[in-house]
């Protein structure tokens, strides 16, 4: 074989290479609910949920749960029906099979100096004691954990531990990050989920992913008889406490203001979907 055709054979190669990246990367892309927008998902739903019942047993194990039975009952009744609405609202757009395999789960972890929250794929779902002042109620808590949901039901933390392993390993040694380096893969995953503090290469989601999980978990609040209108308030009392520092929560947030502005033009929508709980 001449040298001319070994370099044909070669560019054939890296063609045939680059049209299975493409084709890949295509197939991997699924959209959001409600948004409808488009993105990259790489790791296998099932390697997410197994990964997140370890992740969320760790970190259950090292945190001191509340004892309060009323905070506790709050959080695991706001969770159970924004839970529900989220499935209601993925049958309804043909979406149900994306969290057939949740097992919710909801707790409340002692720790008044964290304003946070958080919920894995799967259902695994950490409130901290530090917010429950700034949300005031059942209401309040429901903006959160609407949005905490809502980043899960979108597969947000998909989207971003695809891009940290990208980064890490590339497209070909995706597959076997999961399986070789357990370590490094599990600090994507944790960071991925906005659980810890912000350390790395990539903050928990970006604002666009901030943006679309207010959109979401408004449609959701208001599916679970909580009013959406209350989610400006929230915000507004977040922004306050925040001063120099902003809580954990709002740390890869838009700015508060611009936020407040873009939840108030989204509440129309939401309310289509609020019936009063009696």
């Amino acid at each position: 074989m001449s040298d001319a055709d070994t370099r044909r054979g070669t560019r054939r190669g890296e063609c045939f290479a680059l049209t299975l990246c493409l084709v890949f990367l295509i197939a991997s892309c699924a959209s959001a609910p409600v948004t409808e927008r488009r993105g990259l998902r790489l790791v296998p739903d099932s390697e997410l949920t197994s990964m997140s019942f370890q992740e969320y047993n760790n970190v259950l194990k090292k945190s001191k749960l509340s004892t309060d039975t009323a905070k506790v009952s709050m959080v695991r009744r706001v969770g159970q029906r924004v839970a529900a609405a989220s499935e209601e609202l993925l049958e309804e757009t043909g979406r149900g099979n994306d969290i057939r395999n949740y097992k919710w789960e909801f707790n409340l972890i002692e720790d008044d100096k964290t304003v946070n929250a958080w919920c894995m794929p799967g259902g695994k779902v950490a409130v901290y004691t530090g917010l429950l002042p700034i949300a005031q109620d059942e209401n309040g808590l429901a903006v959160v954990m609407g949005h905490e949901v809502a980043h899960a039901i979108a597969k947000h933390g998909n989207e971003r531990m695809s891009q940290g392993l990208l980064a890490q390993f590339g497209a070909i040694g995706l597959s076997l990050a999961l399986a070789r380096s357990p370590g490094l893969t599990s600090d994507i995953f944790m960071q991925a989920y906005g659980v810890g503090t912000q350390v790395g290469f990539l903050l928990p989601y970006s604002r666009l992913h901030e943006s679309e999980a207010d959109r979401i978990g408004l449609v959701l609040m208001a599916k679970a008889g909580y009013d959406p209108r209350g989610a400006v308030s929230l915000w507004q009392r977040m922004s306050a406490k925040g001063g120099s520092r902003p809580p954990e929560f709002l740390s890869s947030h838009p700015a508060p203001e611009s936020r407040i502005r873009d939840i108030e033009s989204l509440i129309p929508e939401a309310m289509q979907y609020y019936k009063v709980r009696r």
